[in-house]
């Protein structure tokens, strides 16, 4: 049905007095969505009706003081009070207040289904909104893995696994090492979760004589879900490892708290 027949059809006269089904109601909603002239004639008709009740309303009042007072001036044999500017047409009367009151129903309903449209529109932009921040951390997680696929496969990286030592002998790790961007990759997901206040060291070493440098700490080993991490190694390294020490790090190895080792390959 197009709007303009929809307009005429009488429907919205009957929606604006509440006397509509809910399924009624509901259609009538989407037109005025959808036809900003359904929802201005919508607005008229309210209007119009308003404007009707108004003028139907008495406007002459009679208060009780002056009730009270006619009977104080009124004899014992006269019983009758006569009160002047009695209303006329009282059918008309209650006939316009009967529509304010229609009126006013058929406003509270529909206030209340704008509420629960209004709340419908915010759950609706909530799970749209969720979405897409899933759907950016999918795109990051996705070029995370790229990344690393392309370091794993990397012809000039070095791979270096690191193998469980006496602290932990079920632990391991591996560490690829690009000489060239001077970066080392770690694969720390062989080893436990740190207790609270300790971090996992990684140390780069030399053998003769034997050397420890530290490459930093894995502050956030807990909250990352791949346990893969890099760090910068501008050293000549001979082989890596990684010890458990208090957190901020230490400026030495604990050697009895060394989780992980490996020796680099010599390269032809």
């Amino acid at each position: 049905m197009e709007k303009e027949q929809y307009i005429a059809s009488g429907i919205l006269e009957l929606y604006v007095a509440g006397s509509l089904t809910e399924a009624e109601n509901e259609e009538v909603l989407s037109m005025m969505q959808k036809h900003p002239e359904v929802l201005q004639e919508v607005l008229d008709i309210e209007a119009a009706v308003i404007k009707l009740t108004k003028a139907a309303a008495p406007k002459n009042k009679i208060s009780f003081k002056t009730i009270l007072d006619k009977l104080k001036g009124t004899d014992s044999q006269n019983k009758v009070v006569t009160l002047n500017n009695k209303p006329k047409n009282n059918w008309y009367n209650y006939t316009g207040w009967a529509a304010a009151l229609i009126l006013g129903g058929g406003l509270l309903w529909m206030n209340n289904q704008n509420n629960t449209l209004e709340n419908k529109i915010t759950e609706i932009q909530t799970e749209k909104d969720f979405f897409e921040t899933q759907i950016e951390d999918l795109n990051s997680d996705l070029a995370d893995s790229k990344q690393i696929i392309n370091v794993f496969r990397d012809k000039d990286v070095i791979g270096v696994p690191l193998a469980g030592q006496a602290v932990y002998p079920e632990a391991y790790a591996k560490a690829y090492w690009n000489k060239d961007n001077k970066t080392v990759y770690l694969d720390l997901a062989g080893l436990p979760e740190p207790p609270e206040g300790k971090v996992y060291q990684v140390w780069s070493l030399t053998l003769n004589p034997l050397t420890p440098t530290s490459l930093g700490t894995i502050d956030n080993f807990i909250s990352d879900d791949n346990k893969i991490f890099s760090l910068e190694n501008t050293n000549e390294s001979q082989a890596f490892g990684i010890t458990l020490e208090p957190a901020g790090g230490s400026v030495s190895p604990t050697l009895e708290q060394l989780y992980t080792l490996g020796v680099v390959e010599k390269t032809s």
